[in-house]
């Protein structure tokens, strides 16, 4: 094994006798269903068999006996494998013992530091009336009405709905770009700049026309770059009615009866949201803490596969925004590959709380994996039962157990933490 890192190698040899004995089999199995010319289904000589599906036969010994030989290999050795193996230099002649070189990678052996009465500075997490306050105006907002103007042109901070369609001013032809009663906010951060410019002082039944100029980083690509002009049907203006901050809005928005019960609710959430916070986030220092003290190689395929959810991750969140990665200007290879760093930090720390986990003999029960699945079948609107089936089927059960138990590694290495929490 190189001690840098976690590659190993092993020949594999299969004596004469084991390999006779799969070569007949397989070429029994080949003469049973083998057609050849001149001779009954099943009827070929052995020796004839061997010779046209040479090639095939081989394989197929090749394939069912070295990874059960390799099995018992490292078995032997008492090593722990991670990933598949690679098989390369096979040697399969006749009268002689099948051999090939495997080459595989192993979970790293090392010993645990000291993980216990660690020290960490832990961030304030105090509630503020005016973090209360911004809370209860987001609520305002997911509470507000939308009033149709009659008595005045669209401006800033108005819904204008529209019926628009824009072509490609060097492609007449192409396809257009339409939508049919779509909301522009004119003055919002996302509206594009050409329809903030257009629409300022229109009025319902007004059509206008204009030109819009895409910068080249524009998101959308299909976009980026060009000039398309629109043709902008006005159909309403609506302005945003925000309700009073009283005891009616506190019955509209929650199962509470006045502003005050309300607002105290609030509190408390946004409290425990932040302790949550520094709590999670002093966890992590510690576990930096953990990784500094600790030096050991990481095996390549458990890093890759990091590097890949990582990537997956970003995607899915891309996809939830709406946005379609494929339409970005961004090298994703570039990007996996730069996570790399991260990717490394993130296993190593799973190996060493893994280890904690062994030596404080840390268990996951089913109970609490039913209830993680609940939450998870929460938050993705889909019944727990078939959320578990499916996870079962990919094989991510397992996973979400093991990073269950190496949470709970992780917060009992916090629970006997020296914390210094800081005051406001």
């Amino acid at each position: 094994m190189d001690a840098a890192t976690c590659k190993k190698e092993l020949v594999i040899e299969i004596p004469v006798d084991v390999v006779r004995r799969e070569t007949q089999t397989v070429t029994d199995q080949y003469r049973k269903l083998a057609r050849i010319p001149g001779f009954r289904k099943g009827h070929a000589p052995a020796s004839l068999i061997q010779t046209r599906f040479s090639k095939d036969i081989q394989s197929e010994v090749v394939q069912s006996l070295l990874p059960k030989f390799f099995e018992t290999a490292v078995k032997d050795q008492k090593l722990s494998v991670v990933g598949q193996p690679h098989f390369d230099e096979l040697k399969f002649e006749n009268d002689k013992p099948l051999t090939a070189k495997a080459s595989f990678e192993v979970y790293p052996t090392f010993e645990l530091k000291e993980y216990k009465g660690l020290a960490a500075d832990e961030e304030p997490a105090a509630t503020k009336d005016e973090d209360v306050d911004q809370t209860l105006a987001k609520l305002r907002e997911r509470a507000a009405t939308f009033e149709v103007v009659e008595d005045r042109p669209a401006a800033d901070g108005d819904f204008v709905t529209v019926n628009y369609q824009g072509r490609d001013s060097k492609d007449a032809a192409g396809k257009p770009v339409e939508a049919r009663d779509a909301t522009v906010q004119l003055g919002a951060e996302g509206t594009v700049a050409g329809f903030n410019e257009n629409l300022g002082g229109a009025k319902a039944g007004e059509t206008r026309e204009f030109d819009v100029e895409y910068p080249a980083d524009y998101a959308q690509k299909s976009l980026a770059g060009t000039t398309y002009a629109y043709r902008v049907e006005i159909l309403a203006i609506k302005k945003k009615v925000l309700p009073a901050l009283d005891d009616d809005l506190a019955k509209t928005v929650s199962e509470f009866q006045t502003l005050e019960e309300l607002r105290e609710q609030v509190r408390k959430d946004l409290q425990e949201g932040r302790e949550l916070r520094a709590r999670q986030a002093t966890m992590q220092k510690l576990l930096e803490e953990l990784i500094k003290l600790h030096e050991f190689p990481v095996p390549d395929a458990l890093v890759e596969e990091r590097q890949q959810r990582r990537l997956e991750s970003t995607l899915t969140r891309l996809v939830a925004q709406g946005i379609d990665p494929r339409t970005i200007d961004v090298d994703w290879r570039k990007v996996r590959e730069e996570s790399r760093p991260e990717a490394e930090k993130e296993v190593r720390g799973d190996l060493i709380l893994d280890k904690i986990a062994d030596a404080e003999k840390i268990e996951v029960s089913e109970a609490e994996v039913d209830d993680l699945i609940r939450e998870m079948a929460e938050q993705r609107r889909e019944p727990p039962a078939a959320l578990k089936t499916r996870l079962t089927r990919e094989g991510a059960l397992d996973k979400l157990k093991s990073s269950r138990r190496n949470q709970k590694a992780l917060e009992l290495v916090y629970q006997s933490a020296k914390i210094n929490r800081k005051s406001e």
